[in-house]
Parts: structure tokens; sequence; C-alpha cells
């Protein structure tokens, strides 16, 4: 078992530096799109962004924490459907869309923008608005934000995104790009030595440093996330999962598995971990290429568990 020590990764200074003059000189755009890989930091360095532009005309001492707890009047958070668990949703409706990927943003969630720019800021200038995932707004949704973008308001947009493509090119050319590099791979070494227990690490997988290095593409959260995903799954089926599986019985029993015990974007983490390894081991670019159309497949919402049967049967029949 790996365990993470802290939470606190390594800071982008480069986009700190250029948020601390955006505030000293209070250059404020009308919006601004945090751009980068997922795990890289743009939502934290979104909140501690917010909190000090708040800070600036209302120095309350518990602005930061009203923000973090998403209950600071001049603030709106924007997050996919199946992030906005209100009394009315069931746990069930949850879990399915939690398992089918279909997240979206709709215009409904936009036009509450339009009604919260309408009101008076009660504690700061400006109001702002972070969309958290913005490439998950479905088209009505992406139409109406460029219209509010548009218009004259006391607002400040913050857009995240890892898939800056998906966004309208209206949208990004009314909005400042404020880039996430990710991480060197020393940088992530560095991580992986300051952060984790590496004294609670079962010597018996065959999981290797290298390979969550590698899988993480450059991103601390990335890395931490492969952790806690790897560690949720016995030593058995780390085993099985450790070289293409060639037996028709087990690959039923580790789709099913995989399906029961993980969401979309944990089976996503996973996938790039598998490819990482079995890489490694067999070089065999036609096998990465299969474990990448499975991506597409669960994004496409195909049923998961089918869709890793599937896979893993076409594998089996590679010669590795």
């Amino acid at each position: 078992m790996i365990e993470v020590q802290k939470n606190n990764f390594l800071i982008n200074e480069e986009v700190n530096n250029c948020l601390k003059n955006i505030i000293k000189t209070k250059s404020f755009a009308n919006g601004y799109i945090f751009y980068g890989a997922e795990g890289v930091g743009k939502k934290q360095t979104a909140l501690r962004f917010i909190t000090e532009i708040f800070k600036q005309t209302s120095p309350e001492e518990n602005v930061e924490e009203r923000i973090i707890n998403n209950n600071h009047p001049d603030f709106l958070i924007i997050k996919t459907d199946s992030l906005l668990e209100t009394k009315s949703s069931r746990s069930s409706d949850l879990e399915k869309t939690r398992k089918s990927g279909s997240e979206v943003i709709k215009v409904s969630q936009i036009r509450n923008i339009k009604t919260f720019l309408g009101q008076k800021s009660i504690n700061s200038e400006k109001k702002i608005i972070l969309i958290s995932d913005a490439h998950l707004l479905n088209e009505a949704a992406s139409n109406c934000l460029l219209k509010t973008l548009e218009e004259p308001s006391n607002g400040i947009f913050i857009l995240l995104t890892s898939k800056l493509n998906l966004l309208l090119d209206t949208i990004i050319s009314r909005c400042q790009i404020i880039r996430f590099r990710s991480f060197s791979s020393k940088q992530i070494k560095s991580i992986l030595k300051e952060y984790l227990d590496t004294s609670k690490v079962n010597i018996n997988t065959n999981l290797k440093f290298k390979d969550l290095i590698n899988s993480a593409n450059g991103s601390p959260n990335q890395l931490s996330k492969n952790i806690e995903i790897w560690n949720d799954f016995s030593d058995e089926i780390i085993c099985k999962l450790d070289s293409p599986i060639k037996n028709s019985v087990e690959i039923l029993e580790i789709s099913k598995l995989i399906y029961e015990k993980l969401e979309i974007h944990q089976q996503m983490c996973l996938i790039n971990l598998i490819q990482t390894i079995w890489w490694r081991k067999t070089k065999n670019i036609s096998l990465v290429k299969k474990l990448e159309n499975l991506k597409y497949l669960l994004r496409r919402n195909i049923q998961p568990r089918l869709a890793w049967e599937i896979t893993f049967l076409k594998i089996s029949m590679e010669d590795t």
C-alpha cells in the first residue's frame, strides 16, 4: 500500500507571478481561461486568485473559507450537473450519471449567471463566476455564455479546462488565457519522494514508481489519483493487470470488478496506468492503441463493462 502524506503539491510559479501582477495593478479582464492538463492546480490557483481579489475590497478574515465553502455572496461556481448534488437529487440518479460519464453544463445553469450578475454586489466591487470543466458546456450553454461575456457587467469569469479545443473560438477570443504547464519528470520525482510514504509500499506488487511518474503526464494531482486507484485493488488484481490478460474467464471477472468499483474518471486513470506498464513490457503499439480506443468508448458512454471486456478480449488475441 502507498500512502499520500500531503495534499498541497508544487505551485506553478509562472502562473502565480502573472496573477499577482494582475491583482497588484488591478488590470482585470472580463474573462480568464485557466488551461492545462488535469491535476496541475488550476482550480486551487483559481480559488486563491478569487480570494485575493475579494480581499482587496473586503479584507474580512474568513474570505478564503467562504470561497472554499462556496457561501460567499459575490461568488458563483458552475459545475457539471452530476456534481450538483441537491436535496431533490436521488443518489441512484447521481450514481448512474457518474458511471455513464455523461456530465454536461446546461443552458439553465448559465442563465443563472445573468440573474446572479443582475444583483448588486454585497461585499466587493466585482462578482466572480468560476466555471469548472468549461469544455463540458453543451451547445446551448456555450452560446448563452458567449452572449453573457459580450454584455458589459460587473463580473469576472474564470473558466477551467483541460480541453481548450472544445471551447467556442468566440469564447476563447473574449478571454485571457492563463496556461498551466505540466510538471517535469524531475519535479514529479521530487513530489513522489517528498509526499509519499514509501515505507508503506508493498514490495510484492509489480507497481513501479517509474510507471506512476510516466502515467501522471506531468500532473501531481494525477499522480495522487493513480496511487489512490491502484490502492483500491487487491494484490491479486494488481498482478492480473501487470501484463496483458490471456484467460477469457479472468477478463470477464476483472472487467466486472473495474466496472463495479470505479467511476468513469477513475477508469480513465486506470487505463493510463495499464498503458504505461504494458508498453514498458511489450513495446506493442497496437496494444496501446486498443487501450486508447477504450478511452474513446468510455467517453462516448458505451456500456463500460462491455467496453472493457471487448478491449481485453481483442488484446488477448495479440501476439505479445
